[in-house]
Formats: C-alpha cells, structure tokens, sequence
C-alpha cells in the first residue's frame, strides 16, 4: 500500500492553480522533498509540458518511487535521492524548483543549507516556488498557526514555523529576489522568486 497524506491531496488542487502561471514558461522542475510523491504526481500530469524530478532522502526513496512507477505520467522521472545536508549534491539542473512542507520540518541548518545550494541545481533566470506556513515579522499569522508551530518544536525542538524575512533573506543571498505571496487555505503561503 502507497503511503499518503491528507494535506497533500487537500492542498495539491490550489498549489497547482498557482503553478500553472508561475510555471508557465519553465521545462523542467526539480521538486525538493518529494514525500509520498502525491504532488510530484499531479503537478506532472496537469503540467505535461514539464520534466518534473522528484527528490528525497534515502529512507523516503522506496514509499516515492513506487507511488511514481505506479502512478506517474511519462514527464516524471524516477526519484533522485537528495539530501541537502549531504555532499555532494547529485548532478542536477533546472529552470524551476519547488518544495512543500518541508521548511518547518527541516532543521534551521538543513533550511539554510537548501538555499544556500540552490545555485548549484537552478538556471539563470530560474524560478523557486516554496509552499507551507510562515511568521512574518516574527509573528504567527493565526493561533492554530502557533499551535502547529509549538507540535512541531515538542517533537522535534530544530524544527518550527520559519520567519518570512529569514527565508527571503537566505533567498536574496543565493540570487533571487521575491515575485509574489499566494495566501492559501489552511494558513499556508506559496511564495514564488525568481
């Protein structure tokens, strides 16, 4: 049986509704995180016009490339396993990267590192679409927003709700500069730089 997530099949339809513009003109995607590959499934086969490439961590590789053999369109690769805090990062290339709900589950190093890397997988003119919950002005933008955020550092005190301006700071220093903020449901952002 394929491992599943609820948020991913609640949230999949809105994130692609976005996607479909801030992608409009990229080929290829590099999808950092993949999970259980529910998005990488549905963005590829809405968005044909894309190459998408999922990635994970090794423990996560075996649940994702069994979700994409089963149910992945042609545009879909087979995942590559990437770990951001593991050198060296495998040879990959890309007009567009993006990741889901993986911000506040890394670690603030793993964050960091991500960023800092992304020159290495990113084109020129490249864009980056990043999607979860955020504070902003070091403030949680909802008190279920704080709840999560407090869940999240019980289980695991590196991870946590990240600052907006911490993330596009790490973002402007790897050369991108901020195109737009998405509000989406369930107090969730989807933020997209080029």
């Amino acid at each position: 049986m394929l491992s599943f997530s609820d948020a991913c099949e609640r949230n999949k339809g809105p994130i692609l509704e976005v996607l479909r513009t801030a992608f409009a003109d990229r080929r290829r995607v590099v999808e950092i995180g993949s999970g259980t590959g529910q998005h990488a499934v549905h963005f590829a086969r809405h968005l044909p016009h894309l190459q998408w490439q999922a990635t994970d961590r090794a423990d996560y590789l075996p649940d994702l490339a069994a979700r994409i053999a089963a149910e992945g369109p042609p545009n879909l690769a087979s995942p590559v396993e990437l770990d951001v805090l593991q050198e060296p990062w495998p040879d990959l290339r890309a007009d567009a990267v993006f990741t889901a709900n993986t911000l506040h589950i890394m670690s603030w190093p793993a964050v960091e590192a991500f960023l800092a890397g992304l020159p290495r997988l990113l084109e020129t003119g490249g864009v980056l679409a990043i999607y979860g919950p955020f504070k902003y002005g070091g403030q949680f933008t909802t008190d279920s927003n704080a709840a999560f955020d407090a869940m999240l550092r019980e289980r695991d005190p590196q991870s946590g709700l990240r600052d907006f301006e911490a993330v596009n700071a790490l973002a402007e220093a790897a050369g991108l500069k901020l195109v737009t903020d998405h509000a989406m449901p369930a107090n969730n952002q989807l933020l997209i730089w080029r």
